[in-house]
């Protein structure tokens, strides 16, 4: 894991499997529809650090998670859960969702 200053935001959501690609991070951030410690962010350049609370919209739900850690890769699926904590009411959990990205 990284310690330091943060991560791009568009890195870390592709590192911790949030994402499919790395370009789909970069157009969801850009998109004003990704919100950091409730700010809304409109570039993919925002840095995001251990403790930041990061929400967005997913088909119909929001999803809201909290950075545990950051990384300097994408690693496999259980690795990349490690990087937050899902903080997002709903009757599945994350982790099935994701299983398949």
């Amino acid at each position: 894991m990284v310690y330091g200053q943060g991560l791009r935001l568009d890195k870390w959501l592709w590192f911790a499997r949030l994402s499919k690609s790395r370009t789909d991070a970069q157009r969801l951030c850009e998109s004003r529809h990704l919100r950091l410690d409730g700010r809304v962010i409109d570039r993919a350049s925002a840095l995001v650090r251990a403790g930041s609370v990061v929400s967005f919209a997913r088909a119909d739900e929001v999803i809201v998670v909290r950075v545990e850690g950051l990384s300097d890769r994408r690693g496999p699926f259980v690795e990349a859960r490690e990087l937050y904590t899902d903080l997002t009411q709903r009757r599945a959990p994350l982790t099935d969702a994701l299983a398949a990205v």
